[in-house]
């Protein structure tokens, strides 16, 4: 005798269902990640190139009075570089917005959700779903932005006389995996805000709120998550060629300058990721704990 199984509802179909729900914010976020792309690659090619030209040429001026170079180089190649580094940076605040506007105040707020729980699905499955596949999808195109600004950066270092240093708060960012964990954190601080207000536009206000605060206590704690180098200095100002001055204290008629050189950076990302990754786990928690208040259980099937 033959026994016909047939599969249970669970999460692949949960996930198409939330594909097809969210399949614009789907497209419009990958029509920005190919064109933010497509800028990267020709900042790391042919802009930087001219750019790096004309730089050759008006350092060659020296004192002369008039010299001609090519200005226009320069500065379309900064203007651009500034644009792509802001539309990288962007990504955790965008995430933020959508999940709690769209993926999780929207739904509260016109009832979807609970026709969902109601249909085919626990609370805490829905929940999960809802933040696993968006995760899955944003640190896959993050991953792949913030590996192409860094190859579009190092390859104007050294060659660009303007090009930001590597401990910049939008460089340092957009050039490691810290930029991942933060676009995770914007996507748990969305969520937990749609949870908690139930309404898209105050969900969306309050979570660019957390995700800015996420972001600035991140910068502020940073600096010290990794042992910095010191020496003392007839300066506050003089620091090691490229390293980043982190503070200056005057003893008598010296100053004591404590910094990151260069070889920190990876320390200071990878330590820097942990901490965001750990918010962001704290704010995931935040957000069962929100759901099991709001529907009374939370427990899965």
């Amino acid at each position: 005798m033959t026994t016909l199984s047939v599969p249970a509802p669970g999460k692949p179909r949960l996930t198409r269902w939330l594909l097809r729900l969210h399949r614009p914010a789907l497209c419009v976020f990958t029509a920005l990640a190919l064109v933010t792309a497509a800028l990267l690659l020709l900042l790391h090619g042919p802009l930087v190139d001219a750019a790096a030209e004309g730089w050759r040429q008006y350092d060659a001026c020296g004192f002369t009075p008039r010299c001609a170079y090519d200005q226009s180089a320069i500065l379309r190649y900064k203007n651009w570089c500034n644009y792509a580094t802001l539309a990288v940076a962007a990504v955790p605040f965008l995430t933020a917005a959508w999940a709690g506007g769209a993926l999780f105040g929207k739904e509260l707020e016109t009832g979807t959700a609970r026709l969902a729980w109601a249909q085919s699905s626990t609370p805490a499955r829905w929940l999960t779903v809802r933040l696993a596949a968006p995760a899955a999808v944003v640190t896959v195109g993050t991953g792949v932005l913030v590996w192409l600004h860094h190859l579009a950066w190092a390859a104007g270092s050294g060659r660009i006389d303007s090009a930001k240093e590597w401990y910049d708060v939008w460089v340092f960012h957009t050039n490691g995996p810290t930029l991942a964990a933060l676009a995770l954190a914007g996507l748990a601080a969305g969520s937990l805000a749609g949870l908690l207000v139930r309404r898209a536009l105050p969900a969306l206000a309050l979570a660019l709120l957390l995700t800015g605060a996420v972001w600035g206590t991140i910068q502020q704690v940073m600096p010290r998550l990794w042992p910095t180098d010191g020496r003392t200095e007839p300066s506050a100002f003089d620091v090691p060629s490229g390293a980043w001055k982190v503070s200056a204290t005057k003893k008598s008629d010296q100053w004591y300058v404590t910094y990151h050189p260069y070889s920190h950076y990876w320390p200071l990302q990878l330590t820097t990721t942990v901490l965001v990754l750990t918010v962001a786990a704290l704010l995931v928690t935040a957000c069962f704990l929100a759901l099991r208040r709001l529907t009374g259980k939370a427990v899965a099937r």
